[in-house]
């Protein structure tokens, strides 16, 4: 399933679409929306080789775009991975690092629980995508998950360069979870009255899709940055229902939620698609398609099980939290109709940093400072192949681990001054065979590498102890 040709022969047949004629010139700069599923798996979209959960809309996209068979998140957990998203930085740069830090950051308490947490924070000193693309005239905002607060007032989506925000944060207790019963909007709390009590009223990945179209509408007529970050398909296992999954003979319950779960994620973005054609902005938006990091909220017996069933990581080593593929590699799809040939695979390594410095690439702006690329000429131009580039993750959970790609080599790392695992990801995708005794000339370039781009910082600082 993690094959290219399994793709490419799904590309063939979910439909025969003709490769759209290139619109006419204008100066129009290209809307821009990235849309974020929460720990959805590499194998858990059709396209991507799931045989048991459907997702025409998502599959929609990579037949009009392009689907990249070897996309990675920014870190294998949510606040990590969406920091380097936003600030277009590896962890070893990024301000956020794992979801909790070792030093900075602030206490504050997760879900009622009495134990205290350190949550790191942005910082003013930090700079998002949404603050570049405000500032080149772009309207911007997030609807949905943030996740980049922690438990520090000033540290909100307005604060970093979004206009308009609907959504949740940590620092609320009564604003995460799919049935909520207050939202944050822009500063403020807003009761939702259909959740109170406990009852189950309103589903909050139906208010990301209904604000997420209500953004577009009002936006249509000039250039917008709009992220629609769902929580779907993160733990805890719920839905409103069972959707067409509910007549599954041998599907446990938890089984058939998460399918729905899926299911009604699929279908929001469907709504968004059918928003920009009826609203005329197809040819003139440019769609992000990503999760944040594998499958597996929390590695119980309950989840475990779940995703094996549907071979949510794609047959890849590893689930979120892990440095393996299993833990970093997802779904990574873009669309821009009339400029993107329709169906095209690229086997390019992409990562959440080079996100940053497309969107700004495309709106006609620079980065201060990146570590990602451009993908705006690959994106156009599916026969480019630029040069082999060093990628690099790090991750502090339970302990100071690292990772890197090189070309086709995967270095792993998973204590500090431990020794380096080394594979070949071109003949070993599921990282089943370190071969780091057979090339030590690879192994000193990635562990000189790794050495190169991990910084310390106030929040991080060297020595990382273990947690715990």
């Amino acid at each position: 399933m993690i094959r290219r040709e399994f793709i490419l022969g799904a590309l063939a047949a979910i439909a025969a679409t003709p490769a759209f004629a290139a619109p006419a010139a204008g100066t129009r700069r290209p809307n821009i929306i990235f849309i974020l599923a929460d720990d959805m798996g590499y194998g858990d979209t059709a396209i991507y080789g799931q045989l048991k959960i459907a997702t025409p809309n998502i599959d929609r996209l990579a037949r009009e775009g392009m689907l990249f068979t070897q996309g990675y998140a920014g870190a294998p957990v949510c606040g990590p991975s969406r920091c380097s998203l936003m600030t277009g930085l590896h962890t070893g740069h990024t301000r956020i690092r794992d979801n909790t830090s070792i030093g900075g950051g602030k206490l504050g308490t997760k879900g009622g629980s009495p134990q205290l947490w350190r949550r790191p924070n942005l910082l003013p000193e930090d700079r998002t995508v949404a603050q570049y693309l405000q500032a080149a005239g772009y309207h911007t905002g997030l609807m949905g998950k943030w996740h980049l607060d922690g438990f520090e007032a000033n540290a909100t989506p307005p604060k970093f360069g979004f206009d308009e925000f609907k959504g949740w944060l940590i620092q609320f207790d009564t604003t995460p979870g799919y049935w909520p019963t207050q939202r944050v909007h822009g500063d403020k709390l807003v009761d939702i009255p259909e959740n109170a009590g406990g009852k189950h009223g309103r589903y909050e990945p139906f208010m990301v899709t209904e604000d997420s179209i209500d953004f577009i509408e009002r936006h249509k007529d000039a250039p917008f940055f709009l992220y629609t970050a769902y929580n779907s398909p993160h733990s805890p296992y719920t839905a409103p229902d069972f959707g067409p999954y509910a007549d599954r003979a041998g599907w446990a319950d938890d089984e058939k939620t998460y399918a729905a779960m899926i299911h009604y994620l699929d279908q929001g973005i469907g709504k968004l698609l059918d928003k920009l054609k009826s609203a005329g902005l197809e040819r003139d938006t440019v769609i992000f398609f990503a999760s944040d990091n594998g499958p597996r909220s929390e590695p119980t017996v309950q989840q475990t099980r779940v995703v094996d069933f549907f071979d949510s990581n794609g047959g890849l080593t590893g689930y979120k939290r892990d440095m393996y593929e299993g833990g970093i590699r997802d779904p990574w799809i873009v669309r821009w109709t009339g400029k993107i040939p329709a169906g095209a695979v690229s086997d390019v390594p992409v990562y959440f940093p080079d996100f940053l410095p497309t969107a700004l690439d495309l709106a006609g702006a620079q980065p201060e400072k990146t570590d990602g690329v451009s993908l705006k000429q690959l994106l156009v131009d599916p026969a480019h192949k630029p040069a082999d580039r060093f990628l690099y993750w790090e991750f502090y959970d339970p302990e100071f681990r690292q990772a890197a790609r090189w070309g086709k080599w995967k270095a792993v790392r998973l204590k500090r001054n431990g020794p380096l695992e080394l594979y070949d990801l071109e003949h070993d995708p599921k990282e089943s065979k370190n071969v780091a005794a057979a090339h030590p000339d690879i192994v000193a370039r990635m562990a000189e590498g790794m050495a190169r781009e991990h910084v310390a910082s106030i929040e991080y600082p060297d020595p990382a102890p273990a947690k715990g």
